[in-house]
């Protein structure tokens, strides 16, 4: 089934209510789901006669907006494959992903097309087309001549989109998505976020967005740059909310502590809002208490998953319980809560190099862990990446267990008596010591309840264990018992630590080992 067809089935039930509202160019544009039904129509229509064929893959570069998904669900439409590169990442990274899968046709904004004045790789793509023009046509239906293009019938293998890691560890790798996949990620969101059709969601997050249309959500897209999430400017977005009371967001944890400190500094509420969830970084007690205060009626739960598995676990604020921060505050990492019961998740050893290719039932068994020990966090289902494009990537990621394909996260973890995940960070960036093995957010998630300190960092640094912090204001940070119990040996202080560029919430440890060198 194309995943295309889910919006269509929506349309049907509710074309007169909004699909989505688009304040990110300044001014309120509004498309209905009939609206954005016959748009996605009319776009497919207009690739079709540029010469794009079922199979053939687009390049596609515009931030978050209606014209964003009028094209790609023209995209899956046509059986065409969507491809995501961050250009933030620089020329070179963009030319290596268009090598490992050659786009036949270009998709981007004004912004975007000055990139083929500096990349060869932009430049040799056979089709270009600007974003405005191509949906501003359809939305007046001023498309080409051709007539309608019927949706393509897509078995569940064939891939609809393609999204590039970084490759701030080597090479990129694509993580590529068939529509079976889609079908079953939408499926999963839905239930697990609660998604109902009625809703107002502020999406913040581009791949929630569908579900949202999936799900009859209408999904309301901010005057905020969702490209630095952690540096945003709260009073606009506050001004939106309470203009259009939504009834849930979807966001990071560095977006959503921006909105609930300006709330709190500002002695308001946010009334409005039933559901929040946020994930895509690491969710701490101190934000859902913070987000608690903002929207004390309201549903607040973190969501934990990565690229590859969407979602893993969750857990409510309201289920956390005394005894649970108490194992915080001393070391026991962080809550993540039951996995979904979509997932199959372990805790493995560590040191298991034959983690790899496939393996016997027995063999997996002696791989896994019992409640309580620490390992690596590995999962399978349904709506798990099974591989990723010409499989690089594969050999250190992806495992199978008779007919099951399992992926490795690389976060450590561990599994409690009653089955709820407890995270302790990356596995790489443990260390093992003389003194025994410890894990970033075993120190992290306990320091991070001092409300003086911002952020927190624990390292391993010329054989030493080195926290590092950012303060909310000048001086020593207060001696809290999560130093002693961690055995640090140094802390230094920084105006401000180094973050992921995507969700600007996780700390980038590779940049922070080189500040530690200066």
């Amino acid at each position: 089934m194309n995943v295309a067809a889910l919006l269509s089935s929506r349309a049907a039930a509710c074309g007169g209510r909004a699909a989505i509202i688009d304040s990110s160019r300044g001014q309120r544009r509004t498309l209905t789901f009939a609206a954005l039904d016959q748009a996605v129509a009319r776009t497919s229509a207009s690739l079709h006669t540029c010469g794009l064929r079922a199979g053939d893959c687009v390049l596609v570069l515009q931030p978050m907006s209606l014209e964003l998904y009028c094209v790609l669900i023209a995209i899956f439409r046509l059986g065409l494959v969507a491809m995501f590169v961050d250009p933030s990442s620089g020329r070179r990274h963009l030319d290596s992903c268009c090598k490992m899968s050659p786009p036949k046709a270009f998709i981007g904004s004004a912004k975007a097309q000055l990139l083929r004045f500096i990349s060869p790789a932009l430049r040799r793509i056979p089709v270009k087309l600007w974003m405005g023009p191509l949906v501003r046509r359809a939305l007046k239906n001023d498309q080409p001549p051709g007539g309608e293009i019927s949706l393509h019938d897509c078995p569940s293998e064939a891939p609809a989109l393609i999204r590039f890691t970084s490759g701030s560890t080597g090479e990129p790798k694509a993580a590529f998505r068939t529509h079976g996949f889609l079908l079953e990620q939408l499926h999963v969101i839905e239930t697990n976020l609660n998604l109902r059709a009625g809703e107002v969601d502020i999406a913040t997050m581009p791949m929630f967005v569908l579900p949202n249309l999936a799900a009859g959500v209408t999904s309301v897209i901010p005057s905020v740059n969702l490209r630095a999430p952690g540096r945003i400017d709260p009073l606009p977005l506050i001004r939106e909310i309470q203009a259009l009371k939504p009834d849930r967001i979807t966001a990071s944890p560095s977006l959503l502590e921006r909105l609930a400190d300006s709330c709190a500094k500002s002695s308001q509420t946010l009334v409005c809002f039933r559901h929040i969830y946020t994930g895509g970084a690491p969710v701490f007690p101190r934000l859902l208490d913070k987000l608690e205060r903002m929207s004390p009626a309201a549903e607040i739960a973190a969501v934990y998953g990565s690229t590859e598995a969407e979602p893993i676990a969750h857990i409510r604020s309201r289920e956390i319980t005394n005894a649970d921060r108490r194992i915080m505050e001393t070391g026991g990492g962080l809550l993540a809560g039951f996995p979904v019961p979509e997932i199959h998740l372990r805790i493995v050893r560590e040191d298991a190099p034959w983690l790899k290719g496939a393996l016997s039932d027995a063999e997996f068994v002696a791989c896994c862990l019992p409640a309580g020990a620490a390992g690596e966090v590995v999962v399978s289902g349904p709506h798990v990446q099974p591989g990723y494009l010409h499989g690089i990537g594969d050999e250190e990621t992806k495992f199978r267990v008779k007919d099951s394909i399992w992926h490795r996260t690389g976060d450590a973890g561990r599994l409690d008596s009653s089955g709820r995940l407890w995270l302790l960070g990356r596995s790489s960036a443990r260390i093992h010591d003389s003194r025994g093995t410890i894990y970033p957010f075993q120190v992290e998630a306990a320091v991070l309840l001092d409300p003086h300190i911002v952020r927190a960092a624990l390292v391993g640094h010329r054989g030493k264990r080195v926290l590092a912090l950012e303060l909310s204001c000048t001086g020593q940070p207060p001696m809290l018992q999560a130093y002693a119990n961690a055995e640090i040996d140094d802390v230094r202080i920084f105006s401000r630590l180094p973050l992921d560029k995507r969700h600007n919430a996780k700390i980038d440890y590779v940049e922070l080992r080189r500040m530690l060198w200066e």
